[in-house]
């Protein structure tokens, strides 16, 4: 009794398991093409993976039935999914083609049977629809793109595109008004070169490619080709699968390749998933073997984690309802009544759901067991804590690791306003699987990629509510940017010009670099040791610098080079402006200067004879001299008026008669004119008056004495040379001296456009003058300075005029600087190296490198230099021509001295003569026979007879003292 009771409970047990068991054997389709057959491998090592899982359909096992198709054959297609519909499959997986995907989806809505695809799907808009797609939604893969082209700041790109299906992807781009792009399609015969030279020619360096993976590298082989695969050219790939190609050849290309991708192929799941399918048995259990380097790609990716998604769902769905799979007929009425809800299952891995109550009875489900968390090496991860974990890291709803008690009828993720909240989640391969209402995939992450030496690495990552963001650093950049520059090769663009380059004088054979010499030159060649690289010297081809046609919009000379892509750095006396640095890039300033104008030296004036006068004016010496007269005059009436400047003259008289003033007209005259020599007299004031105006007349003599002194040796050996123009206001003001610059030049183009009235009336000047004022190059301008002799004047910038006066003795700078500006190395439109370079240049001012660069080409040999040290030595050294004036004055005081010496000897002479009553020509003789005797000193006194007979009581001959007599 007790055994039959025992069994009877045993299969009353068993059965009321089975009431909501799942059948042993789940049969799922997968529709694949002839060249699916990754995909295909994926869907049945996927369906392997799901058996092998204890936690998915433990009651029942999964079986996968293949079907290959014909591309865009819909009708054996439809045929197809008939015939899986009657076997009863519980979902319809594939195709890839779009014909037949919408073939297949139709019937699929009809029999409400779930559809899972994995394409890229035109259609961005579904009703009712039964279909769930895991591919990227292509209007939010398509605002990824945007995302990422707005933060890698491209405005103008050329967008390659293989078909009408990529201009659906990137449609985004296209509506936007604010991008400037040209669109081209890859020409069907496989020949992508001249599409490639247009772009080339169109000096567009950025580039959108929307094409299949199989002609990714076709198109940067054929780039290489025709020169578009350099360091400045920029390329932007949307294919999810760009990881797979093999981008070694184009290692050292220098290209900036980004792209993007849903799968990493270098994660723990990937990684996993392609050791699985890279197992020895492949071949026998599949039929198909994968190559050793194989990686995973994103449709095979995609196929693995719908088949999990589906298994994960539709065990969920077994615990919440009895779910039983029946056969159907296309051609009958009868639907799967359990699709809609599996469906939304699906579905609800991507939304808040609300885990409650249900308001109606509901039949209670057994209690399971707890169930322990998976520890398997399964490369499927949980997002979520709470609720039992299943495979791939699906949570099922609930608390504390057990099912919930009651579920929701039907759709179990109606969203209400209550608190009690649980996000489900199930990360497969590709990410976090979200899905909207109507089954598209509008939430997922993409990892932003970069090419660096061959490899792709990952420098960002784009999600639809945070956009796109680098996680790489500035200094990363710069790094990878300075490790792809090492050990390469640069080509420098150069115009042979003084001292900046010029050809090597030699007589021995050089090539290459050898040939060019200069401070450029070294410049370049110095940066280059800094930063590792080499470079190869070539002249610009016309010798032109850079300047814009006005009519075509072409450029010559050396920017045209750099925008062609011919040459890397162009460097030279190249100044940076506003037009030029809209068309190619430049680095940090590595010299300042400004335009000035060079001018020949005027002659050295000859030394006046009298250029002993020129330390004062002609005012100041009639200022002078009327000072002295003046002087003179007031110290010969103080005298008289001072009693202390009376007194006798003989001291041997105590008590003197008559007193004497010294302080005569003359000999005032003579007292003042000797202290201003500074030798002195024999009289000197007495009374405090005279004192005062002696100590006055002593301070002022002293002052203008040293003054005079001072400014003496400065007139006597400093040779002044006055130029007729000493500024741009004294050119603009004059006709008389021609001037001009450059023709189409830096400078030119200065005068051209500025808009300061003297700058402009000189602009008018230069450009009505005929003959032409303008030159072909500043040496032909600076040859003309020398050949007018101080009738043109030349502008040019500071530094190269400071150049040529080192060098041209005959010339000189004339006035300040008109404007200020910058010289600087050129480079291609956003060159990857600007940063480097302009790096490069302030290491080198900071160490003084750059300064002693210019020091030598400047101020080397040069015969002007040497000139300047002859004359500095011999500038205390005075020339007759200098002194000369001060001979002719002493010449002249002696002539005058002797004239008035021989009038008082004559005129002494004749008194005598007179006096003795014998002839003038006797006395002059016997006078002139006295003084030509040179041995007698003393002469004796001839007196008139008069005094001969006169009482001589005293020896001086008189007794009146030289006075009348008063009596």
């Amino acid at each position: 009794m007790k055994l039959t009771l025992i069994n009877a409970l045993v299969v009353f047990c068993w059965c009321s398991l089975r009431i909501f068991a799942l059948p042993d054997d789940i049969f799922i389709g997968g529709l694949f093409n002839s060249h699916d057959e990754e995909q295909a491998l994926a869907f049945q090592y996927a369906v392997e993976s799901v058996n092998a899982d204890k936690l998915l359909l433990p009651r029942s096992r999964l079986h996968g039935r293949i079907v290959n198709l014909t591309s865009d054959d819909s009708y054996h297609a439809a045929k197809r999914v008939c015939s899986l519909l009657l076997d009863g499959v519980a979902a319809i997986f594939g195709p890839q083609s779009d014909n037949t995907a919408n073939h297949v989806q139709s019937i699929c809505d009809a029999m409400e049977v779930p559809h899972i695809e994995t394409r890229w799907d035109v259609n961005e808009e579904r009703t009712n629809s039964f279909s769930i797609n895991l591919h990227p939604y292509p209007p939010s893969l398509s605002k990824a793109y945007r995302d990422i082209l707005e933060k890698l700041q491209w405005s103008q790109f050329v967008v390659l595109y293989e078909n009408n299906d990529s201009l659906g992807r990137i449609h985004s781009l296209l509506k936007d008004a604010s991008w400037n792009f040209v669109l081209r399609k890859l020409d069907e015969s496989g020949d992508y070169r001249p599409m490639l030279k247009e772009i080339k020619l169109s000096k567009i360096n950025k580039v959108v490619i929307d094409v299949s993976r199989d002609k990714i590298y076709e198109i940067f082989r054929q780039g290489a080709m025709v020169g578009i695969m350099s360091d400045y050219y920029r390329y932007f790939v949307t294919n999810l699968d760009l990881y797979l190609v093999d981008f070694e050849p184009f290692s050292e290309s220098g290209a900036n390749i980004t792209g993007i991708q849903l799968v990493d192929p270098q994660n723990d799941s990937a990684q996993h998933l392609v050791e699985e399918l890279r197992r020895g048995d492949t071949q026998y259990r599949y039929g198909y073997s994968l190559p050793m380097d194989y990686m995973i790609s994103t449709d095979a990716a995609l196929m693995y984690d719908s088949v999990e998604l589906f298994a994960s769902a539709l065990t969920d769905l077994e615990y919440s309802q009895q779910v039983d799979i029946s056969k159907l007929y296309c051609e009958g009425d009868k639907t799967w009544q359990h699709g809609a809800s599996l469906v939304s299952y699906m579905k609800m891995y991507s939304r808040p759901t609300s885990i409650r109550a249900p308001t109606s009875p509901r039949r209670r489900l057994p209690q399971p067991q707890p169930i322990p968390p998976y520890r398997g090496g399964d490369p499927w991860m949980m997002d979520m804590g709470q609720g039992r974990r299943g495979r791939g890291g699906r949570v099922m709803p609930g608390a504390g690791g057990v099912l919930s008690s009651y579920y929701q009828p039907s759709l179990p993720y109606n969203i209400s306003s209550s608190p009690q909240y649980d996000q489900v989640r199930l990360r497969g391969i590709s990410g976090m699987l979200k899905f909207s209402e109507d089954g598209f995939r509008e939430d997922f992450e993409l990892d932003i990629l970069e090419m660096d030496k061959g490899m792709l690495k990952k420098v960002g990552k784009w999600t639809k509510q945070g956009g796109a963001n680098f996680t790489r650093t500035w200094a990363e950049t710069v790094q990878v940017v300075e490790q792809n520059l090492r050990n390469k090769t640069l080509t420098v663009c150069i115009a042979l010009t003084k001292p900046y380059a010029m050809e090597k004088k030699s007589t021995d054979m050089l090539t290459e670099n050898d040939k060019y010499e200069g401070f450029c030159v070294d410049l370049v060649k110095k940066i280059a040791e800094l930063e590792g690289f080499k470079v190869k010297f070539t002249v610009s081809p016309d010798g032109k610098y850079g300047n814009i046609d006005s009519k075509t919009g072409e450029w010559n000379g050396i920017v045209k080079q750099l925008l062609e892509q011919n040459a890397d750095l162009g460097i030279v006396d190249f100044t940076i402006t506003a037009q030029r640095a809209e068309a190619v890039d430049f680095s940090m300033p590595f010299m300042n200067l400004g335009i000035s104008i060079i001018f020949t030296k005027p002659q050295k004036k000859s030394p006046s004879l009298f250029s002993f006068m020129s330390p004062f004016s002609f005012d100041v010496w009639i200022y002078m001299a009327t000072a002295y007269l003046g002087v003179s005059v007031l110290l010969f009436i103080l005298a008289r008026m001072a009693p202390d400047e009376w007194d006798c003259p003989y001291p041997c008289i105590e008590e003197p008669e008559e007193l004497e003033n010294s302080f005569t007209l003359l000999n005032s005259m003579w007292f003042i004119i000797g202290t201003f020599l500074c030798q002195g007299a024999d009289i000197a004031p007495k009374a405090v008056s005279t004192r005062i105006v002696a100590s006055i007349w002593w301070f002022f003599t002293l002052i203008m004495i040293s003054s005079y002194t001072a400014n003496l040796a400065a007139f006597l050996t400093v040779e002044r040379m006055d130029s007729p123009i000493k500024s741009a206001e004294d050119l603009a003001k004059q006709t008389k001296i021609k001037y001009g610059c450059k023709m189409g030049g830096s400078t030119y183009a200065f005068f051209q456009e500025s808009n300061i009235s003297t700058y402009k009336k000189m602009w008018q000047s230069m450009s009505n003058t005929i003959p032409t004022v303008f030159t072909e190059s500043n040496d032909d301008g600076v040859a003309r300075v020398q050949k007018n002799q101080g009738m043109y004047a030349f502008l040019m910038e500071s530094v190269s005029i400071e150049y040529e006066v080192e060098r041209k003795c005959d010339l000189m700078q004339i006035g300040g600087l008109m404007d200020s500006k910058s010289y600087g190395i050129a480079l291609p439109p956003e060159s990857p190296y600007t940063g480097i370079i302009s790096g490069a240049i302030l290491k080198l001012k900071e160490s003084g490198e750059l300064h002693k660069l210019k020091e030598y080409w400047w101020k080397g040999e040069n015969p002007c230099q040497k000139e300047e040290k002859k004359d500095a030595a011999s500038a205390a050294e005075l020339g007759l021509e200098n002194v000369g004036g001060v001979f002719v004055v002493m010449v002249g005081g002696i002539s005058l001295a002797c004239l008035v010496a021989c009038c008082e000897f004559m005129w002494k002479a004749r008194k005598i003569a007179t006096d003795d009553g014998v002839s003038f020509g006797e006395e002059l003789c016997k006078e002139l026979l006295f003084v030509i005797h040179c041995r007698e000193n003393s002469k004796p006194v001839r007196k008139t007879p008069l005094q001969a007979r006169t009482d001589s009581s005293s020896i001086y001959g008189s007794s009146n003292y030289g006075y009348s007599d008063k009596n």
